[in-house]
């Protein structure tokens, strides 16, 4: 068996540092298990650019990976400041919305979101630039909103604003994101980050509009904003993963909160048996720097500790000086850290059918014997989802499926390694031609036992098991 085995999924996003070809077969066999299209300034040509991209590469390195779209959401931006203005504390500043008629008293710069002063009340407090700039709501009518500068700046144009607290009346999904999405569809994505979810209902309507594509990509909720937070049972529930986004969630709740709120979300997420991604600034030096932080490795050491899915990687591999060295980080890390977190299952998880509550007994079985790993034969992804869930560490969940798109899908989760390969009509030839293609591709050696989930043929009845089986 190889070793160590890797149960934490890296992430990568693409950008110019990233998009060759020639660079790409670089990231994936450097370990990257997902590439992440982060559509904020994205064009639909581009995305069937990096898909064909994409999928050359992972052919010709023989290593696969997948797809998630991450669409840019409902968002409040400034309008176009023609200079930027300098702001110190105690000065007032206007925001219009578009077509008000600003005020000549006071700077005034539009905002692209018409339900702003209906929004805000006297006293709420609102961050522009990625929070660099603070402000405190003094006036207000149906048009315009009055701020006083609280934190000083410079205020450029298209700068976002976060308002915390404040449920904002925007749609889940934007004209964008329906565009964008359907691009996405055609190319072929595996999975869609839903930015600024703050309820369930957001996520059913993704999936409707999927539905209606006829796309079965799986949809990552991203917890930005109070709401989020607030929402996170509900929305855990009915997404097929989270991502926590901790950019504008760092800005969004109290900066010292939001190391409580992540572990928050990775306990729920493992509780409803939902990968989880850690995303933001994990090695934000390395954009420049070819070695992290040592706030960073603590940082990363955390999110392992935790046992989340997966790490995410934005500006590092999208315009960093470092791509490659960044996955060869978030590897070293993940290595050194692993093995060092308890073994303990996860007790939490709900396993509700018969069927998903015999995991439980296999993942115990191929811990005691140690050097061992458990085989899972699916379709739908869901014993090797709930198998991850589990986290049985120090134990590889090889999950064979021939469906394609569910073989990517298997990338997300913890612990499991997907291989694409035709069942056979006959269980037991489905059993060996996996063994067989562990034993060749060297993931297991000879006399290795394994756990096997898998059915049998009984009396004529085909039944569930758990076998006991060794590589020969």
């Amino acid at each position: 068996m190889r070793a160590p085995y890797r149960h934490t999924k890296i992430i990568a996003t693409l950008g110019p540092a990233t998009e060759s070809k020639e660079m790409l077969a670089q990231l994936i066999l450097e370990g990257v298990d997902i590439m992440r299209l982060n559509m904020a300034h994205a064009s639909h040509q581009w995305v069937d650019n990096a898909m064909w991209f994409i999928r050359e590469a992972s052919t010709e390195v023989g290593r696969h990976v997948g797809v998630m779209m991450d669409v840019k959401g409902p968002e409040i931006r400034t309008g176009t400041v023609e200079t930027p203005l300098s702001l110190a504390t105690g000065d007032q500043i206007e925001f219009h919305i578009e077509g008000a008629v600003p005020s000549s008293e006071i700077p005034s710069v539009s905002v692209n979101y018409p339900g702003l002063p209906g929004d805000l009340e006297v006293g709420s407090v609102v961050l522009v630039d990625s929070g660099l700039i603070r402000m405190k709501v003094v006036a207000k009518d149906d048009s315009r909103v009055r701020c006083e500068v609280l934190t000083p700046g410079k205020l450029g144009s298209k700068r976002h604003i976060n308002l915390p607290g404040v449920y904002v009346n925007l749609p889940s999904l934007t004209k964008k994101d329906e565009d964008d999405i359907r691009a996405g569809v055609r190319a072929g994505i595996d999975f869609v980050a839903l930015s600024f979810v703050r309820q369930a209902e957001d996520i059913r309507i993704l999936r409707h509009f999927l539905d209606e594509l006829g796309s079965t990509a799986k949809i990552i909720a991203k917890i930005e904003d109070q709401a989020g937070v607030r929402n996170m049972q509900e929305i855990i529930r009915e997404a097929d993963g989270v991502m926590v986004a901790r950019g504008d969630l760092g800005i969004e709740i109290d900066y010292h909160k939001l190391p409580l709120v992540q572990t928050d979300l990775v306990r729920a997420c493992q509780k409803e048996g939902k990968p989880v991604i850690i995303a933001t600034h994990l090695l934000e030096s390395m954009i420049t720097s070819p070695m992290p932080t040592r706030a960073e490795i603590s940082d990363v050491s955390h999110a392992i500790r935790e046992q989340a899915d997966a790490v995410m990687l934005s500006g590092e591999t999208t315009t960093g000086a470092y791509p490659l060295e960044s996955v060869q980080v978030l590897k070293n890390i993940i290595g050194s850290i692993e093995p060092s977190v308890h073994a303990d299952l996860n007790t939490g998880i709900t396993l509700g059918e018969p069927k998903v509550k015999m995991l439980h007994s296999a993942a115990v079985l191929a811990q005691d014997l140690g050097q061992s790993g458990i085989v899972v034969f699916t379709r739908s992804g869901l014993l090797a989802y709930k198998l991850g869930a589990l986290r049985a560490r120090g134990v590889p969940i090889y999950a064979f499926t021939d469906v394609e798109s569910i073989f990517r899908q298997l990338l997300l989760p913890w612990g499991v390694e997907p291989f694409l390969m035709p069942f056979s009509e006959d269980p037991e030839q489905t059993i060996l031609n996996a063994l067989a293609y562990l034993k060749r591709q060297e993931w297991c050696g000879p006399g290795t036992w394994l756990v096997v989930i898998t059915n049998a043929l009984a009396s004529g009845r085909i039944v569930d098991t758990i076998q006991l089986r060794q590589v020969e």
